[in-house]
């Protein structure tokens, strides 16, 4: 083997010196940030949405405009907020009228679960919404008149039977349906769906909440309308008759937002739930509620329901971990009594100009629903009405015990089986909402913009928070034979930066400007892992990318580090925001940035990410509209289905990643119409056979819409691509690195 002689080794150097030298040099502010800025990054956006979530509660108030000249006025006032509140927990399927309860009987037993000398006790069930009946307990005073008509729930995790005093588990102080039956009133128990872990390791209220999340439906929607269809009979057969909820725990967060929503509630008791909500991204994820915090705390429902009555049962609450691992990580606490104070008093500031007050009453008490709290909300129903002394006598059950586990799983089922027919139907709900003008191309971009804006203000949710100047700061982290790469942070917003690694090739000259392509890493990457290392899903695409003559860069997107991303989500949806809310700031400036540097083309910036960086494609493109193409690599498929169905193997729904699922996108933007947001940017797809991700023909499926918009419709010849590779979930770098020279009209190195 022949040794390079000392001058032949001097002028390679030389070589490399000239062209290093021959760079043009980055204005910034030396780079000084130490340890992992990743980590740096995750946890300034965490401090940031905690301050987001503080600061929501005085910002409530521009989205309320009271009246309180009259009682009339005031609920007249509110009506805007109390229909939002409906849209936002999904009340957006007709119930269904009935003439009277199903009673549960069959050849094989009665109806009658049980019977004292002073109430009857009936299983029972009755049409809600769509084809989901619902199911629970009728109690009935005997031998004499009704003073009220309750519906009474229990906490999720309790039986109608318990609250009935049919079951173990409760003293008979605390069995509230009973005592207010025996007390005269009509009271239905309605069951809620419990937190018992599946099989798949998520709990029951978890499993039927991601899905409905997809397709702007809720669990606690689906709860209040089992409870409202209730309310409708009441209404309608006994109209003078006082109409009341009443709640402990999950119950108690039905109660409030069913009186809350419908005026026809006469008063409402909320026990061991009621409190500021501003941790709730710590409670189950079954309670969030996309853009809730915006107008909304206990204190705002709470003067929804004012001018009726609401007592405030201050009383110990269920309590339990739930460690997460496949679900989302929560807990469920006790409100303490001084935020319990607080809320109260909030409430009561926020309806002080009321004339006569409305009576927001706070009990203070150990056990949940014990005499002080039901009497109050007896009397607050009928004045003057006594609550009866408890009957300490055990209530036989006349039902076999095996019949709470099938109610339970029956429920669940239609529960379910309605989320999924509204899958179904969804195409067709997107296709009627989306609807932009193609026949000009002019008049297709100026129509998209209105849904561009919604896409942005109520699906990603938008920070109108003043962005910061740049303050770029870089340094030299990375070098081949033909590039060297710069690591580069900005400000973005208070606790907020971008940062990434810019790499420049050797031969740049100060004098052209070429294009740059950002390249988007998948879950849990870096920067680094798509420059260097040949990861198997990446295969250093910016570094070849830079190779070819591209400029590239990488940034470091939110979704890394498990659940200190994945509770950024969480801390992001109360206040009508998403991962995506910071992500694409982060990317508005870094293309802002870019377009500052001499040697960078304006007009020839383009995106390409893998995975949840195809995610990204997805939707920073759609908003960032100085991306002038977009490249969506081995993510791209039809993914309302992937996020709602129970029954795709591909489906989210049953995974870890609790953070993926997005309010409403089943009735606004499927992966099509986000496509449309792009368009007539150029688009492509770049799909293996064997990626996980989907399954060939739901990729083809959504695809095709896209493709008849592009070339059936806007006449867009060559803008929209697709390439079909036999590999797995990874860049596959050939057609899509022929479209990006095409459509950068850039030469190949």
């Amino acid at each position: 083997m022949k040794t390079p002689d000392t001058a032949a080794l001097w002028l390679a150097g030389l070589l490399s010196l000239q062209a290093a030298q021959a760079q043009p040099a980055l204005d910034t502010a030396p780079l000084t940030i130490e340890g992992d800025i990743a980590s740096h990054l995750v946890a300034g956006v965490d401090r940031f949405l905690l301050r987001e979530l503080s600061d929501s509660v005085a910002q409530r108030g521009r989205h309320w405009q009271r009246d309180f000249t009259s009682h009339t006025a005031y609920a007249k006032s509110v009506e805007p907020n109390r229909q939002r509140l409906a849209h936002i927990i999904g009340l957006r399927d007709e119930r269904v009228a009935f003439e009277g309860l199903t009673l549960a009987s069959t050849t094989a037993g009665s109806a009658l679960a049980g019977q004292t000398e002073r109430i009857t006790i009936r299983a029972v069930h009755w049409p809600a919404f769509g084809d989901v009946t619902a199911t629970g307990l009728l109690l009935e005073p005997r031998g004499r008149d009704v003073v009220a008509n309750v519906v009474a729930l229990p906490d999720c995790n309790q039986l109608p039977e318990q609250v009935a005093g049919l079951a173990e588990g409760l003293p008979p102080k605390l069995q509230f349906a009973r005592r207010l039956a025996e007390s005269g009133c009509r009271v239905i128990v309605p069951l809620l769906i419990n937190r018992a872990e599946k099989m798949s390791k998520l709990s029951n209220r978890e499993y039927l909440y991601r899905s409905a999340f997809e397709l702007g439906r809720h669990l606690i929607g689906y709860e209040v309308q089992q409870s409202l269809a209730v309310v409708d009979w009441f209404t309608r057969r006994w109209a003078d008759t006082p109409v009341g909820v009443v709640g402990w725990g999950e119950g108690g967060l039905i109660a409030l937002y069913s009186a809350a929503v419908d005026m026809r509630i006469d008063a409402a008791c909320v026990s061991g739930y009621f409190d500021s909500r501003q941790n709730i991204w710590q409670e189950p994820i079954d309670r969030n509620v996309f853009g809730l915090l915006e107008q909304f705390g206990d204190a705002e429902l709470a003067s929804l329901i004012a001018p009726r009555a609401l007592i405030v049962d201050a009383a110990r609450g269920p309590e339990a971990t739930i460690p997460g691992g496949r679900g989302a990580p929560a807990r469920v606490v006790t409100p303490s009594m001084d935020s319990v104070r607080a809320e109260v008093a909030r409430a009561r500031k926020l309806t002080s100009g009321l004339k006569p007050e409305p009576v927001i009453d706070l009990v203070a008490t150990t056990e949940p629903l014990g005499d002080r709290a039901l009497g109050q909300f007896l009397d607050a129903l009928q004045p003057g009405a006594a609550l009866g002394p408890e009957d300490t006598a055990t209530i036989p059950n006349l039902r076999p015990r095996s019949d709470a586990a099938k109610r339970h799983a029956e429920q669940m089922h239609k529960l379910d089986r309605h989320t999924q027919w509204l899958l179904r139907e969804s195409p067709f709900v997107r296709k009627n909402f989306y609807q932009p003008d193609t026949s000009s191309l002019a008049k297709f971009e100026a129509s998209n913009e209105k849904y561009r804006r919604q896409f942005y203000d109520h699906v990603i949710g938008r920070f109108d928070n003043k962005v910061l100047p740049f303050n770029a700061r870089s340094r030299k982290s990375h070098e081949s034979e033909k590039w060297v790469g710069h690591e580069v942070v900005l400000d973005v917003f208070p606790d907020v930066i971008a940062y990434g690694i810019l790499i420049l090739p050797r031969d740049l000259k100060a004098e052209e400007q070429r294009p740059v392509v950002v390249c988007q890493h998948g879950l849990e990457g870096r920067p680094q892992d798509i420059i260097e290392g040949d990861h198997h899903a990446y295969h250093d695409f910016a570094a070849k990318l830079a190779e070819r003559g591209f400029i590239t860069f990488s940034p470091q997107n939110l979704y890394i580090f498990t659940d200190r991303f994945r509770t950024l989500q969480r801390k992001a949806n109360p206040i009508k925001k998403s991962l995506f809310s910071a992500i694409i700031p982060q990317h508005q400036q870094i293309v802002d940035w870019l377009k500052t540097l001499p040697f960078v083309d304006t007009k020839r910036i383009a995106f390409y990410g893998l995975s949840y960086g195809g995610k990204t494609a997805m939707r920073v493109p759609s908003v960032v509209t100085d991306y002038c193409l977009s490249i969506c690599s081995a993510d791209f498929n039809e993914w309302v289905d992937k996020n709602a169905s129970t029954r795709n193997p591909h489906s989210y729904v049953n995974s870890g990643e609790y953070e993926i699922f997005e309010w409403d996108l089943g009735s606004t933007f499927n992966y099509a119409e986000m496509a449309g947001l792009i368009a007539p940017r150029p688009f492509m797809v770049e799909r293996g056979h064997y990626d996980g991700v989907a399954s060939d023909e739901t990729v083809g499926w959504e695809f095709a819409k896209v493709r008849y918009l592009y070339q059936g419709k806007l006449k867009l010849q060559g803008r929209c691509e697709i390439e079909w590779f036999d590999g797995p979930h990874t860049i596959n770098g050939k057609g899509t690195y022929e479209f990006l020279h095409r459509h950068l009209d850039w030469r190949r190195q």
